[in-house]
């Protein structure tokens, strides 16, 4: 029997609010999932899917379902947002980004002591990973808005949900594939949804064991190298970068914008630390 706090909607529900870790930068799927209670026995489910397949499936449908009408609904007003007032919401987010970060270092060392070779893993990231990141456009040359390149956005979503705290929207940005898919996800345009859900679904199935195998053998060393990839993305976010559609531009912002940026950023910082809390409360 269904209690009151398992039923459908209550599902549906937080379906609808994970979603927000799927489309806004700065906030993690499995974060969020860890606030509501699911994300162990989501990952569980997506580690071994083969059991209890029927019950778990059945479960997490209304969860699948709420977070596809979430994205549906919270998609427009974001592109809205973002066309009319960039620089204010990448600030925004950014802050949000970074409100994470205190939580990330606790997780980093919560099962062992910090070594060189953790520090070497985060510099290496941040540095080097930051510098590949703002050339990838020159090096790999554009990633195009089309099957593949969304093939690719659903596999880094899917990063976000099985690595709480790691939010793919701030690299989907940088490689100019996040507006596109606000576009498509607002239309609910099959040519965007069905790669992204084939590319997380292959990301689950590939990664789920991967990843659960790796945090429980290298748990420090993860998690190190998860703070310097968000650090890097998070400071390219406010970099123009003229080989990025999505890059931010301050041609022509307005002092108020600028105030309104900085003010956001501190809100984003305090709203980011306000839900690692409520993580490490029903983790």
């Amino acid at each position: 029997m269904k209690t009151k706090t398992d039923n459908f909607l209550s599902r549906f529900i937080k379906g609808v609010i994970i979603a927000l870790g799927f489309i806004l930068p700065g906030v993690s799927g499995g974060v969020l999932a860890a606030i509501l209670g699911i994300y162990e026995r989501l990952l569980s489910f997506m580690a071994h899917v083969r059991q209890n397949f029927k019950r778990d499936f059945l479960y997490f449908l209304p969860v699948g379902i709420g977070g596809i009408v979430g994205i549906g609904l919270l998609s427009k007003p974001l592109e809205y947002l973002l066309q009319h007032f960039q620089v204010v919401v990448l600030w925004g987010f950014a802050g949000t980004i970074l409100g994470t970060l205190p939580t990330l270092i606790k997780t980093s060392t919560s099962k062992t002591k910090r070594d060189k070779i953790d520090l070497l893993w985060f510099f290496t990231m941040f540095i080097g990973g930051g510098l590949f990141l703002f050339f990838m456009n020159q090096i790999l040359g554009t990633i195009p808005a089309n099957f593949l390149g969304f093939f690719i956005a659903g596999i880094l979503i899917a990063l976000g949900v099985l690595v709480p705290g790691l939010s793919p929207s701030n690299l989907l940005i940088i490689l100019g594939l996040y507006t596109p898919m606000l576009q498509g996800f607002k239309t609910f345009n099959p040519l965007v949804f069905i790669p992204i859900a084939l590319g997380g679904i292959v990301s689950i199935l590939v990664f789920s064991k991967v990843m659960e195998n790796l945090i429980k053998n290298y748990h420090s060393r993860v998690y190190h190298f998860i703070l310097g990839i968000v650090l890097a993305s998070t400071v390219l976010i406010l970099i123009p970068n003229p080989s990025v559609p999505d890059s931010i531009s301050y041609q022509g912002i307005t002092s108020l914008e600028m105030f309104l940026s900085v003010i956001l950023f501190i809100l984003g910082c305090l709203l980011a630390l306000w839900m690692s809390k409520l993580e490490d409360q029903y983790k």
